[in-house]
């Protein structure tokens, strides 16, 4: 089997490649040697790998500069995927795509004039109401990839994390940040009215691998089990690494950032558990995992 990964210096790219390395014929392309949004590109670099699966992981995630990008955050969410879906119906391709739990607001828009918050996971079914620039840009790009590619798997998920940002030392996850300001700061704010699942890569990319088995094309929800806000998983951080960081909670105005996010965006996994026979740990076994793994990569 040969798959091609683009978006491959991202946190779930670089997983995705280390696994599936193991068991197949793997080209990792960062965006260097592809630019999804250029049809010559797309065309002429899958053609010189011949891949049997594309993973597509590449995507804008500047959701507070996606505000005032449109045309960036389109391009690469939903013009890129258009590209790489046609390119793969048009040679028997199968295309997967990762998307985002922000394709969902969190409020009941059905139920009143006032829109009450969620309080049940959303299933695949469910009818995304976008709230942000990226989110409609995110959203675009599955329906592109549906419409232009029979065999896909859409794939939402929330939160990732992974050792790419320890690899690198960037700044580039939840954890690291909040390690990062725990040792200059004694005490810091952290919102606590946003309901997700943040989701470690490591474990998300297994899931993947699962799924690409099935030949069950559709739409997935793929995170860690369980739900909590980021203050929630910010306090969970700093007792699994013992630091005496004290974690107040915030609310989303409160934060003020430029963009609108879920107040709710917990996924149902159970269709993934059909397709594959297999559950994704709690999210906070993971955040354990994550953490300890992080301790050898440092030492």
């Amino acid at each position: 089997m040969r798959v091609a990964i683009t978006g491959c210096n991202g946190q779930l790219g670089m997983s995705l490649v280390s696994l599936l390395s193991r068991h197949a014929d793997v080209t990792p392309l960062s965006h260097s040697e592809i630019e999804i949004t250029d049809l010559e590109s797309v065309d002429s670099r899958l053609d010189e790998c011949r891949p049997d699966i594309v993973i597509n992981t590449a995507a804008y995630n500047a959701v507070d500069r996606a505000e005032e990008e449109l045309q960036a955050a389109f391009g690469v969410n939903a013009a890129g995927p258009m590209l790489l879906s046609r390119y793969c119906q048009s040679r028997g391709v199968t295309l997967v795509h990762v998307s985002t739990d922000y394709v969902f607001s969190g409020y009941d828009r059905s139920a009143t004039s006032s829109p009450k918050t969620r309080a049940t996971p959303y299933e695949e079914e469910d009818c995304p109401d976008p709230p942000c620039v990226y989110a409609l840009s995110k959203y675009a790009g599955e329906q592109l990839v549906r419409k232009n590619c029979e065999r896909h798997f859409v794939v939402r998920t929330c939160g990732l994390y992974g050792h790419a940002a320890v690899i690198r030392d960037d700044r580039g996850n939840f954890v690291e940040t909040m390690l990062r300001l725990g040792q200059q700061r004694d005490e810091i704010g952290v919102v606590n009215d946003q309901l997700c699942t943040p989701s470690f890569v490591d474990d998300v990319a297994e899931a993947v691998a699962e799924l690409i088995k099935t030949q069950k094309y559709g739409t997935y929800h793929v995170t860690n089990s369980g739900e909590t806000t980021w203050h929630g998983f910010a306090t969970e951080i700093f007792r699994l690494t013992n630091m005496n960081v004290t974690v107040n909670p915030i609310t989303t105005v409160e934060f003020g950032a430029a963009a609108t996010r879920p107040v709710y965006s917990v996924l149902d996994g159970h269709r993934l558990a059909e397709a594959t026979g297999k559950e994704l740990p709690h999210w906070s076994d993971a955040l354990a995992r994550y953490l300890a793994l992080r301790s050898e990569l440092k030492n």
